[in-house]
């Protein structure tokens, strides 16, 4: 919530994409950012309309475009959704489509560095439990692959950092600019 929080200005329009029950929405809206809030699943949707009936909340396709306007956002807020995306460029591209020239992409997703992969790499037990074909993860990265495959997308610059340790779950946080050509 910090690291979303510190990258947004009051004011600026905010697209929360996965945005569950809308608890990043709430706190954007919160600190005066203008939010529109989509989910692919009705269900976290009706919660967040309980929860929060301010929130302009919207219904959008998980597999095509989205029904929003080009360069309408400042920023556009993942928390732990592109790990889920079965189509990551037509994603990304989508992405970069909504927003404004030199606008952020915040992204959150779990990190797979050094000793995740070695812990992996050890323990068959945990590898099958962490890659388990019917888990809902369907992409994992790392810093570097996920800096490259930003910057495939014309975001620049591209920070990834790294944050929490054992026994919390890491994550890469990232804010990437959508480059204005």
């Amino acid at each position: 919530m910090r690291f979303l929080l510190s990258a947004v200005s009051a004011g600026e329009r905010v697209l929360d994409v996965g945005c569950g029950e809308g608890t990043f929405a709430a706190a954007l809206a919160h600190a005066d950012a203008s939010v529109v809030a989509v989910d692919v699943a009705e269900e976290p949707l009706r919660r967040a309309h309980a929860a929060h009936p301010e929130l302009d909340l919207r219904l959008i396709d998980g597999e095509g475009s989205w029904e929003l306007p080009d360069a309408a956002f400042d920023a556009v807020w993942a928390g732990e959704v592109l790990e889920h995306v079965a189509d990551t460029a037509a994603w990304l591209s989508e992405a970069r489509r909504v927003l404004v020239p030199g606008g952020k992409l915040l992204l959150s997703t779990p990190a797979h560095g050094a000793l995740t992969r070695l812990r992996l790499a050890l323990s068959p037990r945990a590898f099958e439990t962490h890659f388990d074909p019917r888990g809902d993860h369907l992409r994992f990265y790392t810093r570097r692959s996920l800096t490259a495959l930003l910057e495939d997308f014309r975001f620049d610059p591209v920070e990834v950092r790294r944050a929490g340790a054992w026994p919390a779950r890491p994550l890469l946080l990232v804010c990437a600019l959508r480059r204005r050509y």
